[in-house]
């Protein structure tokens, strides 16, 4: 079993926590449990939240020293110094090989020990300036949900810590699992890193968006979708990388894969006619596309989530 513990402090917010919660310390029926979670703090005993109730803590900073992952669910207030305690104990579980992960404002607490000097980080959005300002050897990415870097990786706000606990279910356990996971969540089984939600679009790109989108089991192509907008291949390119971040063949990729997976979990038609239906043309291309997205095949993906229907006795 994966050991993630959660280091709380005062006043901690309940949120942030019950993102890792729900992701790595709630049992689900019919779905394996592949973590242990627990809770250490400080100095063990009651709490504060910011809910207005404490919770009682009774592991010490001892915990982290057999954690496989680190997560610091939020840091508040973000000018909050490290202890010599914590900043011992948060580096010695990364030397020893443990994964740093932060939610929201938990990044402050991760940047103070240094681990995140050179490298990029995000949080969220109206913390980001003051992150830049107070840490300048980090490079701050305010419109990334998550930056992930295998041994350190951090979230923006609150609700992109689900995806980056998700994101990095999926690195532990496979992509089918982890959109299991999501199903019974009844979440989004996958958002990218670099997502919409943070650089909107102008209406007559959500428009194109949603156009496609309806689309889909046509042969679709990025000059199609150029001509739709009467703009040139070129300038929609360029209109994609400043509002979503990527590409319009990459994005349009990415929406068959998604297409594909709703039909491998809700029919069960045979891979070839799922490819038609999702404009990838064949079983053989659309193993190729969904193996470099979702990082198994079409078929496994599809057995994992029959078997889990399946009825227990």
């Amino acid at each position: 079993m994966h050991r993630v513990v959660a280091l709380v402090r005062p006043v901690q917010s309940t949120f942030e926590l019950g993102c890792a919660v729900e992701v790595f310390g709630t049992p689900r029926p019919g779905i394996p449990q592949h973590y242990e979670f627990e809770v250490c703090t400080e100095v063990p005993g009651p709490v504060p939240t910011s809910a207005g109730y404490a919770m009682s803590v009774a592991r010490d900073l001892t915990a982290l020293a057999s954690a496989d992952t680190v997560l610091i669910p939020g840091w508040a207030p973000v000018e909050a110094p490290l202890s010599a305690g914590v900043r011992h104990a948060l580096l010695g579980a990364h030397a020893r090989g443990a994964r740093l992960v932060t939610i929201c404002s938990g990044v402050f607490a991760l940047a103070r020990t240094g681990l995140l000097d050179g490298r990029s980080a995000t949080t969220h959005p109206g913390r980001a300036a003051q992150l830049q300002r107070e840490f300048p050897r980090v490079r701050v990415e305010p419109d990334r949900l998550y930056v992930d870097h295998g041994d350190v990786a951090t979230s923006a706000g609150a609700g992109a810590g689900i995806d980056l606990c998700l994101h990095l279910v999926a690195k532990d356990h496979g992509a089918a699992h982890a959109a299991l996971l999501a199903r019974h969540m009844v979440m989004p089984p996958h958002r990218p890193a670099t997502s919409t939600t943070l650089r909107p679009g102008p209406v007559a790109l959500d428009d194109l968006l949603e156009w496609a989108d309806e689309r889909l089991g046509t042969p679709l192509s990025v000059d199609d979708l150029a001509a739709h907008l009467s703009v040139s291949p070129r300038t929609l390119a360029r209109r994609f990388a400043d509002h979503l971040g990527t590409s319009p063949g990459a994005w349009l990729l990415s929406r068959r894969v998604a297409a594909a997976r709703a039909l491998l979990e809700e029919t069960d038609l045979p891979v070839e006619a799922v490819a038609a239906r999702v404009g990838l043309t064949s079983a053989v291309n659309l193993r190729r596309r969904f193996r470099a997205q979702v990082g198994t095949t079409p078929g496994a993906y599809r057995r994992t989530f029959h078997a889990q229907r399946r009825p227990t006795s």
